[in-house]
Formats: C-alpha cells, structure tokens, sequence
C-alpha cells in the first residue's frame, strides 16, 4: 500500500541516521536534514558514496540521486513542511525530550516524530512532546539501508491512528514493521539480544569460552536456523511429529537446571498453551514434514551463501 508521506526530516546522520538517510533515498523520498556537525555530514555523504553500488543492486534501481537531499541549519527549517520526523540523536533521555520538545514546536501539528531509540520508554519522551499523540518509537536495525525491521512502539499518549500511518509508510520503505503490544525497556529484539549478551559476559568471565568459541557457537549453529524460524518455529521442531506440545514436555524440566544465569519462569499450563498455540499460528497449517523441509532447502542455500563471504 503506498504511503502519503512523502517529505521526511532526518534529525542527526550518526549511523541510523545515515542509514535511514540511504533507505529514503533508494526509495526517491524528499529529506530535510538537520546535523549541526561537519564531521557527521561528511560521514553521510561518504556513506552515500560508499554504499551506492550496494543499494542499487539492493533495491534493483538505476541511480542513487541526491537531487532531494536537503541540509539545513535548524531544526526548525529541516521539520517545518514534512509529514513525519525520524529523531536519531543519542540514546540519552534528557537529550532525546529537549529535542523532540523543539521539534514539535515547528513540526506540522499533525506531523509523525519518530524516535529511533534502541530501548527508552516512548511515554517518557513524549511528555516533552506538543500534541504527544503523534510520536512513535520507530527502532531500526543497522545496517537500516538493508534490514527490514522496525519496532513501533506506542506511549501512553499515542494514539491508533499515528500508529498505522506509520506502519504503512515502513512497508512502504520496504520494511517490516513489528507493532509492541506494551511499552517495555529494551522493546523486544534488544531484549531478546541482551540476554544472550549477559549470559555470554559470565561465561567470559568465568574463562568457560573465549570470546571467538562463544561467536563460533551461534554463527555455525543456532544463528543459521534463526535467520529463517527464531526460537520459537525452531524448538516446535524439536519436538518431533508432536511438535511444540512434546517440546515443552520433554525439555520443559530443564528449565530448572543451571544452564543460564537468568532465572526462568514457571512453566504453567497458560503459558504452555500460550506457546503451543503461538507455534500453531506461525507454522500456517504446514506440518512438521513440510517445515523441516522448508528449513532444510533453506540452509542448503544459505550454507552455500555463507561459505562465498568468509571473515
């Protein structure tokens, strides 16, 4: 579904800035930037320079132009006539709240700002923010010129509507929007990610693995299949014919043992039946059979990929 919004302001060209600088511009979006450093300009524009063979091969286009690529020396000429504002300065509460409150003070009154923070609670930024109903988390991952995801994530004050405007104007970028249910630290990704960094900071530290062991047991591994499944479509096919519903039976008792420092939660019966019903949903009517067929084909694939681009 094409989207409406079609000037966006990008505030700060760290590296997601510079990278949803690229995305818009493989995409021939109007950009208004604002970064009051030389130093980080020159960085977006070595970036565009850099990466233009990519993105063109990427999103199969013909040129990368610049032509709608606008710098401005205020925040309030780089927001005042677009339709949504992507905030990409340090992920520092203080800093994020001052500047949003700005730019809501020159934006369009209904004009999306969209946070790019990694983890910070959109309630709390938004209370700087004038006529709050409009801002959004909107998270990317990097590199943002190429990965898909991004978590939107709502504050007390958001309202539906902002929420799915922006939601259609990410797809329109050729992304993937995933809407948070519930506002948390960290959203999901992060959260899924920092856990499996403390974990590997204790084992380090307990000089049970180096650093490069630790690396080699996800990117040989688990990381292969999670690129296609995740955790989830993974271990329901770790329970056999009976998927999901042996896996926890099977495995479930092990959640009691020390293989991790995090604490588990219970296995109850809800939150049993809230998995096996979530993997029913994900697996689409395919049978166990026909999924691991489907990852099987996919990891040959893969493999074949990963053995061309060696580090």
């Amino acid at each position: 579904m094409p989207s409406p919004i079609d000037k966006i302001a990008i505030i700060g060209t760290g590296v997601i800035g510079s990278g949803w600088t690229l995305r818009l511009l493989a995409k021939k979006k109007e950009i208004y930037v604002f970064e009051p450093s030389i130093k980080q300009k020159k960085f977006l524009l070595d970036e565009i320079k850099r990466t233009t063979k990519s993105l063109k091969n990427f999103y199969k286009i013909s040129t990368i132009s610049t032509k709608k690529l606008y710098f401005k020396k205020t925040i309030r000429d780089a927001v005042k006539d677009v339709d949504l504002i992507q905030e990409n300065v340090p992920e520092n509460e203080k800093i994020k709240k001052k500047i949003v409150k700005e730019i809501s003070k020159w934006s369009k009154p209904n004009a999306i700002i969209a946070s790019s923070s990694s983890g910070l609670l959109p309630s709390r930024i938004q209370s700087a923010c004038k006529n709050p109903a409009r801002f959004i988390i909107a998270h990317p991952f990097n590199p943002v010129y190429l990965l898909p995801l991004v978590e939107i994530v709502k504050g007390e004050k958001t309202k539906l509507d902002f929420i799915k405007k922006s939601e259609i104007f990410y797809r329109s970028l050729g992304m993937i929007p995933l809407i948070v249910k519930k506002e948390v630290e960290g959203y999901l990704s992060d959260r899924l990610q920092e856990s499996m960094w403390r974990e590997s900071l204790h084992i380090i530290n307990e000089n049970i693995a180096s650093t490069d062991d630790l690396d080699k047991a996800i990117i040989h591994g688990p990381g292969l299949r999670w690129s296609l499944m995740g955790t989830f479509l993974t271990f329901h096919l770790a329970g056999g014919k009976q998927g999901m519903r042996h896996m926890l039976n099977q495995f479930g008792p092990s959640l009691k043992l020390p293989w991790t420092k995090l604490k588990a939660p219970k296995l109850t019966k809800k939150l049993s039946n809230r998995i096996i019903k979530g993997t029913k949903k994900q697996s689409k009517g395919k049978s166990i059979k026909e999924l691991t067929t489907i990852r099987d084909n996919f990891l040959i694939d893969l493999l074949k990929l990963k053995n061309k681009y060696k580090i």
